[in-house]
Order: C-alpha cells, then sequence, then structure tokens
C-alpha cells in the first residue's frame, strides 16, 4: 500500500472533498426549486448550505482528520461556533413548521412575532449554556442563579411597565384587531395603523391617537370593522310629532336609499321611535364611509324635508318666505312661459318651487313625471339607461325644462341628477294645458325638448337618433 494512504487524514480528506460539493450542490436546486413556489422553507436551508454544511467540514476535518490527542483552543472554538450554527438552524425550522405555514385562524396564526421572538431567544441562551458546558466544561449554575437573582430584582423594580407589557403581549396575542380595522374605545374612534408590543396608534381623521395597550386591555372597544360584511351607519333624526309617521318615513328611505354609497343588494331602514325621533340604518360598505353617508344623507335630507312641507328638527318650512320666493321665481321666468295676467295668476296658485341637493334626482327614466319642472337656477346632468349602465347623455343648464314627457303621459327616457344645489319651478299638467291653449308655440317648444331627449337617449344606447332606446 502506498505509505500516503495509510495516513487517515487523506481518507477523510478525500470524503470531505467529494461529499461536501455534492451536498452543496443538492441544497442549492432544492433551494432553487422551493424559492419558485415561495416555500418559507427556503431560509433554513440558506443557513444549511452557507454555514452549517462548511464549518460542519472543517469541524471533521480538524476533529477528526488529524485525530489529535492534545486539547486545541481553536478545535473547541470552530466546535462552539457549529454548535451555534446548530441551534439557529434547529429554531429557524422550528420557526417554519409551526408558524409560517400556520393556517389563517389557527392560534399558531394569531401568535405575536414577539412572543415568537422572545422564546427563541430564551432557547438560544439555553443552548449557548449547554454547549459552554459540553465543549468548554463551564460551570453555570453560577451564571443561572445570578440572572434568576437579578430577574426578580429587576421584576419587582419594573412591576408597572412589566405589567403593561404583558398586558400588551396577551392583547396582541388575542389580535381583537387588525391593521385598517376601524375600533371605537368610547374616547376615540378610528382607523388602527400600526400596532405594536406597547401601543395602538389609530387615525381619527384629526390625528394619529397612541392608546396603551395595557388601557386597551382593562377597558371595554367596539370593533367597527368586525364581523366581516356591510357596516350600517346609524343617523338619528327628528321631526315635529305632527308630521305623519308614514310619510317621515318614506321620505328617510327614499332619501337613504338614493346615497350613491349605499350598499344596493342591502336595503335601508328606519325606525320610529315616538315623539318625532326616528332612526335611520344605512349599509355601506366600510366603516370608512360613515362620515361621508351622514354628511350626505343629512345634506338631501333638508332638501327632501323642505319639498315635502315636513318639519326637520321640529322646525317647520317658512310659509311667507316660500310664497314670496314663489312669487319672485314667477315674476322672472313669466316671459320665457308665456305667461300672461291671467296665466300668471294661475301659476302662482298652482306652482311650487323645489330645491335639489347636489347628487338628488330631478326625475327618473322609466317614469312617468306628474309635471313639468323649469330649471330656475343650478345644472343637472342627463343619463340614458343602456346595456351597458347608465350612461351620460347632456347637461341642463337655467331655462331648460325636466319631465316635458308629462305633456304626453309617456315614460321618461332620461335620468337628471342634480350637479349642484338646483332650483325648480314645477308647473302641473293643468297649467302646461291651459298655456298651450293660450299660446300654441309653447307646444313647439315642449316638442322640440322631447325630440331633444328621445335623441340623446337614442345615442347613449348607440341607436338611431329619433327612436326611443330598447
Amino acid at each position: 500500500m502506498i505509505p500516503v494512504l495509510a495516513e487517515g487524514w487523506v481518507w477523510w480528506a478525500a470524503a470531505l472533498a467529494v461529499g461536501v460539493p455534492l451536498v452543496l450542490v443538492a441544497l442549492t436546486e432544492i433551494i432553487g426549486v422551493l424559492r419558485r413556489r415561495r416555500n418559507p422553507a427556503v431560509r433554513p436551508l440558506l443557513l444549511l448550505r452557507n454555514a452549517v454544511v462548511p464549518v460542519a467540514a472543517l469541524v471533521a476535518l480538524l476533529a477528526f482528520a488529524t485525530r489529535s490527542d492534545q486539547d486545541l483552543i481553536w478545535v473547541r472554538i470552530v466546535g462552539t461556533l457549529l454548535g451555534f450554527l446548530l441551534i439557529l438552524l434547529l429554531l429557524s425550522g422550528l420557526n417554519v413548521a409551526l408558524f409560517s405555514s400556520a393556517r389563517e385562524g389557527t392560534w399558531r396564526e394569531r401568535v405575536p412575532t414577539i412572543f415568537v421572538e422572545i422564546v427563541r431567544l430564551v432557547l438560544v441562551v439555553v443552548g449557548l449554556a449547554i454547549l459552554f458546558q459540553v465543549v468548554w466544561n463551564a460551570d453555570i449554575e453560577g451564571l443561572i442563579a445570578t440572572l434568576g437573582v437579578t430577574s426578580i430584582i429587576v421584576g419587582l423594580a419594573l412591576q408597572n411597565a412589566a405589567g403593561g407589557i404583558v398586558s400588551g403581549l396577551l392583547v396582541l396575542f388575542e389580535q381583537p384587531f387588525k391593521l385598517g380595522d376601524w375600533i371605537d374605545t368610547g374616547g376615540a374612534a378610528g382607523r388602527v395603523v400600526e400596532v405594536n408590543w406597547r401601543a395602538l396608534h389609530i387615525d381619527t381623521g384629526s390625528g394619529l391617537q397612541v392608546i396603551p395597550n395595557a388601557t386597551l386591555a382593562g377597558a371595554s372597544f367596539r370593533n367597527l370593522s368586525r364581523p366581516a360584511g356591510p357596516f350600517t351607519v346609524v343617523v338619528p333624526v327628528v321631526f315635529a310629532p305632527g308630521d305623519a309617521p308614514h310619510e317621515v318615513a318614506a321620505l328617510l328611505r327614499s332619501t337613504a336609499d338614493d346615497l350613491p354609497m349605499r350598499l344596493a343588494e342591502v336595503p335601508s331602514g328606519v325606525q320610529y321611535g315616538g315623539a318625532g325621533a326616528y332612526t335611520v340604518e344605512i349599509p355601506v360598505a366600510a366603516p370608512s364611509q360613515s362620515d361621508e353617508t351622514i354628511a350626505a344623507f343629512l345634506g338631501r335630507l333638508w332638501y327632501a324635508a323642505r319639498r315635502h312641507g315636513l318639519a326637520l328638527d321640529k322646525v317647520a318650512p317658512d310659509t311667507a318666505a316660500t310664497e314670496n320666493r314663489l312669487r319672485t321665481v314667477v315674476d322672472d321666468v313669466a316671459r320665457a312661459l308665456h305667461l300672461d295676467a291671467e296665466l300668471h295668476e294661475a301659476a302662482l296658485s298652482a306652482c311650487r318651487v323645489e330645491q335639489y341637493a347636489p347628487g338628488e334626482y330631478l326625475g327618473r327614466a322609466g317614469v312617468v313625471p306628474s309635471a313639468v319642472s323649469y330649471l330656475v337656477e343650478g345644472a343637472a346632468r342627463l343619463t340614458a339607461p343602456t346595456r351597458r349602465g347608465e350612461v351620460a347623455c347632456g347637461d341642463l343648464r337655467d331655462g331648460e325644462f325636466v319631465g316635458t314627457a308629462a305633456v304626453t303621459r309617456e315614460p321618461a327616457l332620461v335620468t337628471a341628477v342634480a350637479t349642484a344645489s338646483t332650483t325648480v319651478l314645477v308647473l302641473p299638467a293643468e297649467l302646461i294645458a291651459r298655456i298651450i291653449r293660450a299660446h300654441p308655440v309653447f307646444a313647439s317648444e315642449l316638442g322640440a325638448d322631447l325630440e331633444l331627449r328621445r335623441a340623446q337617449a337614442a345615442r347613449a344606447a348607440g341607436g338611431r337618433a329619433g327612436v326611443a332606446p330598447a
């Protein structure tokens, strides 16, 4: 036999020279496959390939290939390093197995990261203590006793602060809220923007409110985002006790249903509490729409209550002011509507002035208008129903008509929505007939408006001008 081959280190060196590259190549291929699948096991395998295997090879080469009887310090140092890396590898593998692949809703998914880090730190310290005792024959009993006494002293000195931290950790473990949830603590309400082991940060809309977790752990609060599903905005309103409850409830329901932020598949609700008190429930997609919904609803309700003669907040419409406003409007539009002295007086008796908030409907497609409205002030957008949904087809300005289909008693072809605070003069069908008899040219003007609306609806539907949309 060749003398060199008789040496033990030669076989160890050969085995390491062949085996280590093969192991590294195999780990590289496995890591590549798992990385493409975005598997969390990539991290411990990277630690195994980049650190554990090379250091283990070095330990094997030093400890076994040399077969030295001497107690070499640098061999112990490398062995300690290998032991530390094995501890990290074991903990990383446990973290992947227990928490990284945890299913949503399980206790493993709810465990806060800080809990995992604390346990990991404790295990690393215990593992290092055992490692030093095995490799270096160190006496760790005195160190453990010292650490125990120190922990007791620090715990007694910081028991209030520690209690708050523990309370915060328990809140994090329970996870009664998450980022993006809307909560109401009684003293503040807003959206959760940050959660840590010490405090909760919520955006109230007027600033950032920081609430210690210990305070949350010792008090009750409402999570407005749970359970998942529509959020109900509750709006209390008051009318005069003399207003008929069924009329008020119908007005409240129709006003709430017309809000653009209301969920179409869930109807609004109205509860009558007696003495003119009502509660309106409006379903929206999220609590973040609460303030916007309340503002839009109350704004539109003011206009709607005035149009129906109801006393919102127990304040009845001013009859004298309404009559003066009607006389002023009729005087201003008398020439445009061909009102002579007789028709002027008839208009004062039969017409009424109505105001609409932005976003309210002046008229709806498919509904036969009960009267013709003359736009005195404001603006409106016209849309036509098509197979693609509502399509914009024009705009209305001062001096134009809404609901001219009332003359022919046909369903309206377009929908008119106010885009600004709008005032209209409502002309009953009987008065329209009197004006036409006295001034036939007015019939031509209304007919031209009807043809224009028909053409607009046809263009929106992709049809031919003069043909009603399908």
